[in-house]
């Protein structure tokens, strides 16, 4: 098994992710995933936008493929480097980082790019994606 791990605040570490509390403190929460796409997804998210939040869905289990894809993503991002910049252009820099993943297996991705004042006035709730209607509009 593999295991990564997210540094909040924009520190990317390769041992058990490390997130402050609201006061500072430091706890210890491993992240345990052997699905290197969303892996590849997430070490490219925390190396271009330093994410004081950062979610990454496998909503793959909702659309008719195998069992265990990596086809179907939803990202949740929350950066500074999201100031002063437009929606459109958050998820057109999204999008550019990913190019690659979404050239090469990734068949779908859903964007929440917000700033940290943005996350914070928010319920930090992702709303659930819509189910599959199979890609023929049924």
């Amino acid at each position: 098994m593999l295991v990564r791990s997210l540094r909040v605040f924009g520190l990317y570490h390769p041992a058990p992710a490390q997130f402050f509390s609201g006061s500072k403190t430091m706890a210890t929460i491993p992240v345990k995933n052997s699905n290197p796409m969303e892996l590849l997804i997430r070490d490219k998210l925390v190396r271009q936008f330093s994410p004081v939040h950062l979610d990454i869905i496998n909503e793959s289990y909702m659309h008719n493929v195998p069992k265990g894809s990596e086809t179907h993503f939803k990202v949740v991002v929350v950066s500074d480097k999201f100031e002063n910049t437009s929606l459109l252009q958050r998820h057109r820099l999204v999008n550019e980082i990913l190019q690659d993943e979404l050239k090469n297996g990734v068949h779908a991705l859903s964007i929440v790019a917000k700033t940290p004042a943005q996350w914070e006035d928010s319920s930090k709730v992702t709303d659930k994606s819509p189910a599959c209607k199979g890609g023929f509009g049924r």
